[in-house]
């Protein structure tokens, strides 16, 4: 795959629709993984552990439901034996001890625009769900007024309610948290995610097309290199993750800006908390830890462990290569909020030519379950492209990228991942993977072989 266009040629022969990925690793560990600092998944404070150093023989894959239609989100309420389960068309199922429910959770279809890498994509409970029953939708709409000609449709996050039982949506209950008019009909990232200190995560793409075609501030940058929308955090949100507190509201707005975003009282947008991202597609935290997978453009797949104020690269490097010129820099030049480091990936991967190797990265969460204690700390993510495989990357000493291989899946299973589209992770710290198998498409269990 060489170019984002030949890529969106391939994922649509697979499926019928296009996708979005995120990035991993080129060395193939064989599973050897040294000590580290990981954290504390109850407190999100650094703790020194010892990783196991040999991996599974295998896992499995422990069918949940294979009767869904082109899922790409799952969430897992607290209080109830269920999860919810975002559909791309439009529709949250939910599925329970008797199966899938034949009501939807919430039923979306008159307001989403679909097809491509548009549509439902991603969900997220309120930490308090259990008290208040509110949770988060991401999706894209029509044109909503305020749409500049020529651009293709509109992000849209909002607010639900559930019943008390949990069991539907109040379809009524929609408060419209935030609207971003989108250029292009790609790059849409979609994930949500709610974080310590219980502020809202939200992953924002670039653009669409491909090579960010926002013009940014090139003129500041050395020589021409850089600038796009991934490194513009003054004219607009894109190529970013956001934080906001959807608990209170600031003057004007559905939500408030949590006092340490690291623009507020800076030149740039409030709700900015790390830029220079192309597609983060998919994201989870481990404690305070946050893990994005973001989509590589024609050569490398990325993970990044975003931090507050970071700056990941996109579009003057692509994972830690030059994306167009034969030198780049490693920071932004003094005229760009005063030379802040492009961060490296924790994770990298080629397109072709290694073990772990894809073209779309689908980003993973951190094993925290007792079910497979040797993945215990350990980060599992995958491709889209899977051709049956999942990937696992270990911590290792600090400064260094992950040693990333494969996490091999028993024979009978790999036919469950012809596509990953997405991970959840239940209460209990064990792995889910959301799939299109080569006949079906279903929500697995990731078990002991």
């Amino acid at each position: 795959m060489t170019d984002d266009r030949t890529r969106r040629r391939y994922l649509a022969a697979l499926a019928g629709v296009a996708t979005v990925g995120i990035a991993g690793c080129t060395t193939d560990s064989g599973g050897e993984t040294p000590t580290g600092t990981q954290t504390d998944p109850d407190t999100g404070t650094g703790q020194t552990a010892t990783t196991p150093t040999e991996l599974p023989d295998a896992v499995g894959l422990d069918p949940l439901t294979t009767a869904l239609s082109a899922p790409l989100d799952v969430v897992f309420p607290p209080d109830i034996d269920a999860r919810y389960i975002a559909q791309q068309e439009g529709v949250v199922a939910r599925h329970g001890p008797d199966g899938l429910a034949s009501t939807p959770f919430l039923d979306l279809r008159d307001a989403v625009t679909t097809g491509g890498e548009k549509g439902v994509l991603g969900l997220a409970l309120h930490p308090e769900f259990e008290q208040n029953r509110r949770f988060y939708v991401r999706y894209s709409a029509p044109g909503r007024p305020g749409l500049p000609s020529g651009y293709s449709h509109t992000f849209v996050l909002s607010e639900f309610r559930a019943t008390d039982d949990g069991t539907r949506a109040r379809r009524d209950s929609e408060r419209t948290l935030l609207e971003i008019h989108q250029p292009q009909s790609n790059h849409n990232a979609g994930s949500i995610a709610f974080g310590p200190g219980g502020y809202l995560y939200v992953g924002v793409g670039d653009g669409g097309a491909g090579g960010d075609q926002g013009r940014g501030h090139v003129e500041d940058w050395y020589d021409g290199v850089g600038g796009g929308n991934g490194q513009d955090v003054t004219e607009n949100l894109l190529g970013s993750i956001l934080r906001i507190d959807v608990d209170n509201r600031d003057d004007g707005q559905a939500y408030a800006i949590p006092e340490d975003n690291p623009l507020v009282g800076r030149s740039g947008l409030d709700e900015q908390y790390a830029w220079g991202l192309r597609n983060p597609w998919r994201f989870s935290f481990d404690g305070s830890d946050l893990f994005v997978g973001d989509v590589g453009q024609g050569r490398f797949e990325e993970v990044d462990l975003v931090e507050r104020g970071g700056n990941y690269g996109w579009n003057v490097r692509e994972g830690t290569h030059c994306y167009q010129a034969s030198e780049c820099p490693n920071q932004t030049p003094d005229s760009v909020r005063g030379g802040e480091p492009l961060r490296d990936p924790i994770v990298e991967y080629p397109h072709e030519g290694a073990p772990v190797s894809g073209i779309s990265v689908i980003g993973g969460h951190v094993y925290r379950g007792d079910a497979l204690p040797s993945l215990d700390g350990r980060y599992v993510f995958g491709d889209y492209v899977a051709q049956g495989r999942l990937f696992v990357a270990s911590r290792p000493a600090a400064g260094q990228q992950w040693p990333t291989t494969t996490l091999p899946v028993r024979e009978e299973d790999t036919g469950k991942l012809a596509q990953v589209r997405s991970f959840g992770r239940d209460a209990d710290g064990e792995l889910y993977v959301v799939t299109n198998g080569e006949s079906e498409a279903g929500l697995h269990r990731i078990v002991p072989a």
